[in-house]
């Protein structure tokens, strides 16, 4: 496929610089993005530039990862208002190694021709010093040249230090460092990097041209993509409980599943493009059927599937579609049955439990007594309201409607120790310890 028009009609395609298009067309071409370790794990965000790497490698091309432990211990001050909190290098290496394993996942590592490659910035950067690096990078880049980048411009009436500054002549000098030894001739990023990136093509071309040479011909080439917003202008990527990130102990298949499941109509068309990879056909004909049906929500659905798939597993997607149908309703008992004991507290994550003992359960003398009694009216506050609510046939256990002479069972324990209540439409669960 074409890499420039796969990104076109996806609406992936920001800016490029010169010759880019050319470039890619001509020969099969080594590109990169970087990932700054400041978290322990990528997000959404992170998403829409690494599906870059992705496109690329299906186009032909061969992709550079780059993990970024030496200017992690600086921190972008691209899009940010204050400076980032120092890590500690404990905490980066463990970041690093998080970020390494989610990337492994979208892009194929082998033996081919356009395999895939990790670096780490660390690896060139520790060996270099102060004053070698003011030598080898630091006198082909001018102060004005510098404080004319958008990210360094909005920081000046607030604040930035010496050490965010000279953020971009670090990146700047790893596309020059990669360059060299990698042969990489393309760099990629957000709509926010440009600057950053083309400090990079910038240093090239003085490294290997000089700095009077005003020749067309471009050495190394920039390409961004646009950031993600929704369609009302804000912020793409964080939920009620803030970022969505790709690690599951941080963001869990469910709750991933539903972020996607829960987008706008407004805003899928752009979301199905840039973060799946169906084909155009089959978005075309998927919003057909979206358009004639929107209540069925057809786009979010295969938007939420493509994507947990890809960064859950499909175990992970079928955990999550089993967590909607008992969280929201329609759950058989038969499929009660089947969630396995270790995957209730990812399914009820954030739902109200309560812990009742063997011998609580003992005293309940019926249903009443289990719901306000055993529970210390954590569920219903007295047998009064508990008895209420049956009567209005507002109560469930594991999905199923109950009156006040129900009685249950051992049999009717989920693995022995779990019991769903559905209080009208929410939920809550006993565990028996």
């Amino acid at each position: 496929m074409d890499f420039i028009e796969e990104l076109r009609w996806r609406g992936m395609l920001q800016d490029m610089m010169p010759g880019t298009e050319e470039q890619l067309r001509k020969e099969s071409t080594a590109g990169y993005i970087g990932f700054d370790p400041t978290a322990a794990s990528l997000h959404i965000g992170n998403l829409a530039t690494i599906m870059l790497l992705v496109h690329l490698q299906r186009a032909g091309h061969k992709p550079f990862a780059l993990v970024g432990g030496a200017t992690g211990m600086i921190g972008d001050p691209s899009g940010r208002s204050t400076e980032r909190e120092f890590l500690s290098e404990e905490t980066l290496r463990r970041n690093q190694e998080g970020i390494r394993a989610q990337l492994a996942r979208f892009l194929v590592f082998d033996e081919s021709a356009n395999s895939a490659e990790m670096v780490n910035n660390y690896d060139w950067f520790k060996g270099i010093s102060f004053l070698d690096f003011l030598r080898e990078a630091g006198t082909h880049l001018t102060v004005n040249y510098m404080v004319a980048k958008d990210s360094v411009k909005k920081r000046l009436e607030t604040g930035l230090s010496f050490t965010e500054f000279s953020y971009q002549l670090l990146q700047g000098y790893d596309f020059y460092w990669l360059y060299k030894n990698k042969n990489v001739r393309l760099q990629m990023g957000g709509s926010d990097q440009w600057g950053n990136i083309t400090t990079g093509t910038e240093l090239i071309r003085r490294k290997e041209v000089g700095a009077t040479d005003h020749s067309e011909e471009y050495h190394a080439f920039a390409l961004t993509t646009p950031l993600i917003t929704k369609s009302d202008g804000t912020k793409f990527g964080k939920s009620a409980r803030g970022n969505v990130w790709l690690d599951p102990a941080m963001t869990s298949p469910y709750q991933f599943y539903q972020f996607w499941l829960h987008a706008n109509d407004s805003d899928c068309p752009r979301l199905i493009r840039v973060f799946t990879l169906l084909s155009r056909e089959e978005i075309e004909e998927l919003e057909r059927q979206h358009n004639e049906a929107p209540h069925l929500r057809i786009l979010q659905k295969a938007i939420a599937k493509d994507v947990t798939i890809r960064v859950h597993s499909q175990a992970g997607y079928e955990l999550a579609v089993k967590a909607s149908e008992v969280l929201y309703g329609k759950a058989t008992i038969e499929t009660l049955r089947t969630i396995q004991a270790d995957e209730f507290d990812i399914i009820f994550e954030g739902v109200p439990q309560t812990q009742i003992t063997g011998a609580d359960l003992e005293a309940s003398k019926d249903i009443v007594d289990l719901l306000a009694v055993a529970t210390k009216g954590e569920i219903y506050a007295s047998k009064g309201e508990a008895r209420r609510a049956i009567a209005q046939n507002a109560v469930g256990i594991n999905k199923q409607k109950i009156n006040d002479a129900t009685l249950l069972s051992e049999q009717e324990w989920l693995q022995s120790r779990y019991l769903i209540v559905s209080k009208g439409k929410n939920n809550h669960l006993i565990k028996l310890v």
